[in-house]
């Protein structure tokens, strides 16, 4: 009778060892969940932040090269206009030689009056006439391709800006979506958070 009564309480003993081991290893294993828990967690709260970084970032470049684009136009107008002036001053220059020579041909004519240097004077004139139109018509066409060029590369320009903006927008909503789709428990982690 003791002896089973010895045998019994052993027994008892080893079930409360038993148990006592169980709760432990749940009570363990628990913590444990919470920990992975937190750690995915975290994880989570990192890709988002670095997501959010990879975009700023490329906004940020975007920006910059807008900018950048923008100065450029700038700086082209700027050029335009200065060859402009340039040429302007130019023909007037020209319009004046032109005059001049004129003048000084009108005098010689008046100096001399004979009747054949008179012709050969008026000959001269003739073909300075001439020459002086062709003057102007080589300037307004250099002009007009100035001008032309001018135009084509505002243009490209243009397109180039317009561009970029549509690969820039293409490539946020890539992101957003990649975001939304393959990570939605981030932004469920972040909602919750914030």
């Amino acid at each position: 009778m003791i002896m089973m009564m010895m045998m019994m309480m052993m027994m008892m003993i080893m079930m409360m060892m038993m148990m006592m081991m169980m709760m432990m290893m749940m009570m363990m294993m628990m913590m444990m969940m919470v920990v992975m828990m937190m750690m995915m967690m975290m994880m989570m709260m990192m890709m988002m932040m670095m997501m959010m970084m990879m975009m700023m970032m490329m906004m940020m470049m975007m920006m910059m090269m807008m900018m950048m684009m923008i100065m450029m136009m700038m700086m082209m107008m700027m050029m335009m206009m200065m060859m402009m002036m340039m040429m302007m001053m130019m023909m007037m220059m020209m319009m004046m030689m032109m005059m001049m020579m004129m003048m000084m041909m009108m005098i010689m004519m008046m100096m001399m009056m004979r009747m054949m240097m008179m012709m050969m004077m008026m000959m001269v004139m003739m073909m300075m006439m001439m020459m002086m139109m062709m003057m102007m018509m080589m300037m307004m066409m250099m002009m007009m391709m100035m001008m032309m060029m001018m135009m084509m590369m505002m243009m490209m320009m243009m397109m180039m800006m317009i561009i970029m903006m549509i690969i820039m927008i293409m490539m946020m909503i890539y992101i957003l979506n990649y975001v939304i789709y393959c990570c939605p428990e981030v932004l469920l982690c972040i909602t919750s958070k914030k």
